[in-house]
């Protein structure tokens, strides 16, 4: 998702909350910056400060709604008046919400629009002895269950969305982690080491060489 927010202090404290959250956050302050992530990016889930510099809020709003795509706009602003509102979802806005809000309800939010930008996933998925639920972000393995830091959720979320099919350490950095990720880390390594540790033995997550990872 981006964060469009020219308060930094603001924006830099909904980054940290919804990485821990699992989400992959990129950061701008102004409307150009944001434009100019919206057209390399496709981004699940734009959370838009209407009252941004440079370019306005309405005007990167009106973008995205021309633009055609699946991205969901969630606008926030401190007017909380019901015309501010009512103005904001003309503009074509997903959603909106006063400032200030609950951290909780911004989360619940987000979540509901992602689900609405890609495919409606299963609630659950199983595959080679795991079963995964990711409603209650929870793993088991033969019925065991496995406690998993996030980026190993987010991890082998993908690789089990993937049915089978591989997935490249690329498209899992683009997937799991922000854009301020180094493409040259061995995080995405390190990640499904810890990952194929806690799962157990026999090993589940097979390495295909030179092209990433897979779940039989």
């Amino acid at each position: 998702m981006l964060i469009a927010e020219d308060e930094r202090m603001l924006a830099d404290a909904l980054a940290e909350g919804l990485r821990e959250e699992a989400f992959a956050v990129d950061l701008v302050h102004d409307g150009d910056s944001a434009l100019e992530r919206l057209s390399v990016h496709d981004y699940d889930v734009l959370l838009l400060d209407r009252d941004l510099p440079v370019v306005h809020g309405d005007e990167v709003c009106r973008a995205v709604m021309e633009s055609g795509g699946s991205t969901r706009v969630l606008m926030i602003t401190a007017a909380s008046d019901v015309p501010s509102r009512i103005d904001g979802l003309a503009l074509g806005a997903d959603d909106y919400l006063p400032k200030p809000f609950a951290f909780e309800e911004l989360v619940a939010r987000v979540h509901a629009l992602a689900r609405r930008a890609r495919p409606a996933g299963p609630p659950s998925y199983e595959r080679a002895g795991l079963r995964m639920e990711t409603a209650r972000r929870e793993v088991y393995r033969d019925g065991r269950h496995v406690p998993l830091a996030r980026k190993e959720f987010a991890v082998l979320l993908e690789l089990l969305r993937a049915d089978g099919a591989v997935v490249s350490a690329e498209e899992l950095l683009e997937r799991a982690w922000d854009e301020h990720i180094d493409p040259f880390t061995n995080v995405v390594r390190v990640t499904v080491m810890k990952l194929r540790k806690k799962l157990g033995q026999p090993q589940v997550v097979l390495t295909v060489p030179g092209a990433g990872y897979r779940i039989p």
